[in-house]
């Protein structure tokens, strides 16, 4: 309990500076390793560097992606229940932090008879990953319900959102910048240097996450409501219109952050374009697209901004699809990525706040964790589908991984570029017309949020007034 609390002063409550940004380092961090695993480096390493065969890597990202999909409500169950000194979520993040690390090292070691053995690499490859989502699930989650535990007021939590976004741009930019120094098949020293800057960047992001959690806590403002069953609870949040709607754009984004973040490994060791007009387009597209969507938010709306959002995000993949070899159309579809990847940071959040305050307005509960466990238990096996979808056609149109880069003949590499962008292209385009029908927009939406906006002042107020703080 705060000191300030017993003080017959009232003051509005404040997340200090440095809390805000470190709990942003950590979610970067975690979020940096897990764009690693999930959407580049990792697939990349074990098939073109260690040779395990496309096929049976894609056959990994499925059975895993049946794990994946359920251990995110569950966690969310246990650590609800959770009850340390430090807090419910605060063990997780600091304990797991070098576990995770270790596990995230675990991919990168050449196990004893692993090499050219099918069987072993296999293993290693799926026993390592149901070893590594068990604790990024456990930290990421964590560090997601964190502002809920760190403040109360909207207010004070919104100054932690602004510097998370900040942050984030770093789980792009770090996966671009290491494909420019991936090493060749064959490159033995490449090989080994590139394993222990992935070792390197275990530490480094799981100490970053360990020492955050000196940096804040939980206070426990926010009184338990009376909650449903799992069960009931569960199902209760696939009658809500605007979440069904919600999860065609949210399991795309994932897919796309995904497919588009592995295939560009791929793509620049088979296709002769030029990065670095590449690169310098698709960094221009993410400050321009969050420039546009803060901008538009509010004049558009945030259903036409995620509408237009997922054209945008359309187009850069035809654009690749039609023209992928030519620099040109190669650069205006990176461009284009860049609104897509920003909008995906800034608009996919704030859609996600209004279907809670939807189900809020319905049933008089605020159930950020359960939405936040179904969304997971949804989008996460785009994660997975996406790996297999581009592994998939790669191999249908004759994809040879034992060949040095550049030496894939005419049809592997329109697989390379098919399997990059059509599913995803396509996706994108059904969420076009899925968010037609989103519900959430328009005056009688302003006036409900206006409602709520009221309805979380009072409850705000009478919370933070009961421990000594006050809302303006």
């Amino acid at each position: 309990m705060d000191t300030i609390a017993s003080s017959p002063a009232l003051l509005e409550e404040h997340v200090p500076v440095k809390s805000r940004i470190w709990i942003s380092i950590a979610d970067s961090a975690v979020a940096i390793l897990q764009s690693l695993v999930a959407a580049s480096a990792l697939t990349y390493y074990f098939v073109k560097l260690r040779g395990l065969d496309p096929a049976l890597t894609g056959i990994v990202w499925l059975i895993f992606g049946i794990w994946n999909a359920v251990n995110d409500p569950l966690f969310g169950y246990i650590s609800d229940r959770t009850k340390t000194h430090i807090g419910r979520r605060l063990p997780y993040i600091r304990y797991g932090a070098p576990l995770f690390a270790l596990a995230f090292i675990l991919f990168w070691v050449v196990t004893p008879g692993s090499e050219n053995n099918q069987t072993l690499l296999f293993l290693q490859l799926l026993t390592v990953l149901f070893l590594y989502d068990i604790l990024y699930t456990a930290i990421a989650t964590s560090i997601y319900i964190m502002p809920y535990e760190m403040a109360v007021s909207n207010k004070a939590r919104s100054t932690i959102y602004i510097w998370k976004i900040i942050f984030m741009v770093f789980t792009i930019i770090v996966p671009f910048a290491l494909e420019t120094i991936k090493p060749d098949v064959g490159d033995a020293a490449g090989i080994v240097r590139f394993r222990w800057i992935m070792v390197g960047f275990g530490i480094g992001m799981s100490a970053l996450v360990f020492l955050s959690t000196f940096f804040y806590q939980e206070k426990h403002f926010a009184r338990e409501q009376e909650q449903p069953p799992f069960v009931k609870a569960f199902t209760e949040c696939f009658k809500n219109k605007a979440f069904l709607v919600f999860e065609t754009i949210s399991f795309t984004i994932i897919f796309a952050q995904t497919a588009l973040m592995q295939g560009v490994w791929i793509y620049f060791d088979e296709i002769d374009v030029s990065r670095t007009p590449l690169y310098l387009a698709l960094g221009g597209g993410i400050v321009l697209g969050v420039l546009l969507w803060i901008s538009q938010r509010d004049r558009l709306g945030i259903k036409r901004s995620t509408i237009l959002m997922t054209l945008l995000f359309a187009l850069g993949c035809l654009s690749i699809f039609l023209g992928g070899r030519s620099l040109l159309p190669a650069a205006l579809g990176f461009l284009l990525f860049g609104f897509g990847f920003a909008g995906g940071m800034y608009l996919i959040p704030l859609m996600n706040g209004d279907v809670v305050d939807y189900d809020e307005f319905k049933t008089g509960l605020r159930r950020e964790g359960m939405y936040a466990g179904i969304n997971s238990f949804i989008t996460k096996p785009a994660i997975s589908l996406a790996q297999w979808a581009l592994l998939t056609i790669m191999t249908a149109f004759g994809y040879d991984q034992t060949l040095a880069k550049g030496l894939q003949d005419a049809r592997a590499e329109t697989g390379v570029i098919v399997g990059w962008v059509a599913p995803t292209g396509i996706l994108l385009f059904l969420c076009f017309l899925a968010l037609q029908w989103y519900p959430l927009a328009g005056e009688k939406w302003e006036t409900i949020k206006k409602q709520l906006a009221f309805q979380h002042r009072e409850k705000e107020r009478k919370i933070l007034e009961e421990k000594g703080f006050k809302v303006r």
